[in-house]
C-alpha cells in the first residue's frame, strides 16, 4: 500500500483531485507539487490536466516535472486524468499540433460532429459536457467494483486515438465510439473526471491507490 501520492501541480483542477484522493485514501499522504524531487520520492503519481494541452505541457517542462514524470512511468504507478491522459500520447491536433510526452503511441483528435444529431434530435455539442456511460472494453484492476456502463463525468473537446488497440480499457459513445480510458503496464488514464463522478469516481481513485502492477 503506497502512502505518498503526488498530484502534479500547475495543470488545473488540482484541488478537487487532491480532495477526492484524500477522501478515497484518508491514510495516504497527498502532496500537490511540480517539484522533481517530490515526484521522484512519490510512491505513485496523479497527472491531472485541464484547459489547453500546450499550456499543460509548457508547465511540465518549465517546472522540471516532465523529466521526473518520464522517470516515474518506468517504475511506479501513474494515473492521467482528462488532459493528463491526452499528454501521455505523441501529439494533439490542438493549436495546429502540440507534442505530448510520447509515452503511449497515438494522437489526440478533436470531435468531428458537424451534422450529427442525438437520439432526441438535438445537435451534438463540443465540448462534450456532462455524464456519459463508460463501456469497459477489457478487464483491469481500475474497474474493480465498478459496474460496466457506469456513468462518469466528462468535459472535453479532444480525445485520444491510441495506435495500439489493447491500450484501450474503456470507451464512450458521443456521436461515435471513442477511447476514454487507457492502460499499459503501470500506467492508467481516463478522459473523464473521477473527482467529479461521485462514488464511482472515488472507487476508481481507491483502486488506483491500491493497485500493484
Amino acid at each position: 500500500m503506497a502512502n505518498k501520492i503526488v498530484v502534479v501541480d500547475g495543470l488545473g483542477n488540482l484541488r478537487s483531485v487532491a480532495q477526492a484522493l484524500r477522501a478515497a485514501a484518508p491514510e495516504a499522504d497527498i502532496l500537490v507539487s511540480n517539484q522533481a524531487a517530490d515526484i521522484d520520492a512519490a510512491d505513485r503519481i496523479v497527472l491531472p490536466g485541464q484547459g489547453a494541452m500546450r499550456d499543460c505541457m509548457n508547465s511540465l517542462r518549465e517546472s522540471g516535472a516532465e523529466e521526473a514524470l518520464l522517470r516515474a512511468v518506468k517504475t511506479r504507478p501513474v494515473m492521467g486524468v482528462c488532459v493528463g491522459e491526452q499528454m501521455l500520447f505523441d501529439e494533439s491536433e490542438e493549436n495546429g499540433g502540440t507534442p505530448g510526452l510520447g509515452i503511449l503511441p497515438g494522437k489526440v483528435v478533436r470531435f468531428q460532429l458537424d451534422g450529427k444529431v442525438q437520439a432526441d434530435g438535438s445537435r451534438f455539442k463540443v465540448p462534450q459536457m456532462g455524464w456519459n456511460r463508460v463501456r469497459q472494453t477489457r478487464s483491469h484492476p481500475l474497474w474493480d467494483g465498478v459496474d460496466d456502463s457506469t456513468y462518469f463525468y466528462f468535459v472535453h473537446s479532444y480525445y485520444v486515438a491510441p495506435d495500439v488497440a489493447s491500450d484501450t480499457i474503456g470507451e464512450t459513445d458521443y456521436g461515435g465510439l471513442y477511447t476514454c480510458a487507457v492502460a499499459r503496464d503501470n500506467l492508467v488514464a481516463t478522459q473523464f473526471h473521477p473527482e467529479k463522478s461521485a462514488a464511482a469516481g472515488l472507487r476508481l481513485y481507491r483502486n488506483f491507490i491500491h493497485w500493484n502492477p
